[in-house]
């Protein structure tokens, strides 16, 4: 009964429901096990999934999965909150260089309450807080089942848009600002792509150190928001790509000293500005490439400026051996967003709606807030 509802739910009648589970990682292979009614399961659970790459809004859909058992080091929570993240957008394209294999469910980080523990289980009970650390695919679901180590325990009064999407942006913004030279007070950063949350919580960190943040936007209508939205999170100036064709970008600092660090996520021309305002010696960190055009660097630039450009991507460093200084930054995170120290804007929208907010973040809409999905 259990496989022929899955089978009618994926619309795959020859796909046996056991092994579908098995890929997208909630369930195990023992079908002795599952059909032992002494086995602790989980509840049913609604999932978006997708058994091909391609066009999110052509390829996933919504399903109900049934039940799956939660072994002794398990542990079964019920999701409160996930974001869907530009990288959970290209998980399902098959662009991201690190992907789940199809069939899968997606999404990648969120917050969720446990539900119910496995025999072996100690540090966590039902009824706690807590979030995958690192990330890990299947969050666009409303019973999650993960083995134990999986999940971090959070502070309940965080509100839960940020414990959902604390790791992928947030994450970022402290890593680069905290590890790849070293920032003192009275430093100055810059930055393109200033009006992503990345962006934002840039500005919101370097202000908490007494760095300052010079931030590059796109000329587009709504820029004059945009400037005042960032001046009001502690940014220090905010360009459009406009302002800066002038040929000493420096001379538009006044009393801010030459930026040591940058961040770019855009490339192209943007890029370009923010290696402009580096002062000699100075690292551009490239984290992401928005506008899908290369960074160009011009010889006198290496010659003369000494510069050093980098990369960065937050999988590396999630994929290391670093759980307890992962935890303590997550929590240091939470505890600005708790305090009200760290924000961005979010739109929360019911699991029902997803079509709705894949739209919006799929950009058919225009600009929109980071869409978090409640369950």
């Amino acid at each position: 009964m259990v496989r022929s509802l899955a089978a009618r739910a994926l619309n795959e009648p020859s796909l046996s429901v056991f092994k579908f589970l098995r890929r997208i990682g909630t369930a195990r292979p023992q079908l002795q096990s599952v059909r032992a009614f002494s086995a602790l399961m989980s509840p049913p659970s609604k999932a978006v999934v997708y058994d091909q790459h391609g066009p999110p809004d052509s390829v996933v859909r919504m399903v109900e999965l049934p039940p799956v058992e939660v072994k002794e080091n398990d542990v079964c929570v019920r999701m409160l909150a996930a974001p869907i993240n530009p990288s959970d957008i290209n998980r399902i394209e098959g662009v991201y260089p690190v992907r789940p294999p199809v069939p899968a469910v997606g999404g990648y980080e969120g917050v969720g309450e446990v539900y119910s523990v496995g025999s072996a289980v100690k540090e966590f009970s039902p009824g706690d807080r807590v979030i995958p650390s690192p990330p890990s695919s299947g969050t666009w679901q409303t019973y999650v089942v993960k083995e134990q180590g999986v999940w971090h325990k959070v502070d309940k009064d965080c509100p839960i848009e940020y414990a959902a999407t604390i790791i992928v942006n947030p994450l970022t913004a402290l890593l680069m600002l905290d590890d790849i030279i070293t920032l003192n007070s009275g430093d100055s950063v810059v930055q393109n792509g200033a009006t992503s949350i990345v962006g934002q919580c840039i500005v919101q960190l370097a202000q908490l150190r007494g760095i300052n943040s010079i931030n590059i936007i796109r000329d587009r209508v709504g820029s004059d928001d945009a400037k005042e939205m960032l001046k009001k999170l502690g940014a220090d100036e905010v360009f459009t790509e406009s302002q800066l064709n002038v040929k000493n970008v420096k001379s538009l600092l006044n009393s801010l000293s030459e930026p040591a660090l940058g961040f770019n996520c855009v490339g192209g021309n943007s890029a370009s500005l923010v290696l402009k305002f580096l002062r000699l010696g100075g690292t551009m960190v490239t984290y992401g490439g928005m506008s899908k055009k290369p960074v160009t660097v011009s010889t006198s630039a290496f010659i003369f400026k000494e510069l050093s450009l980098r990369g960065f991507w937050l999988q590396k460093w999630l994929g290391s051996d670093k759980a307890t200084e992962r935890g303590r930054r997550i929590d240091y995170l939470l505890s600005l967003a708790k305090e009200g120290k760290l924000r961005y804007e979010m739109e929360l929208v019911p699991f029902d709606n997803f079509n709705v907010a894949l739209d919006r973040a799929l950009g058919k809409l225009g600009s929109q807030p980071k869409q978090v999905i409640t369950f």
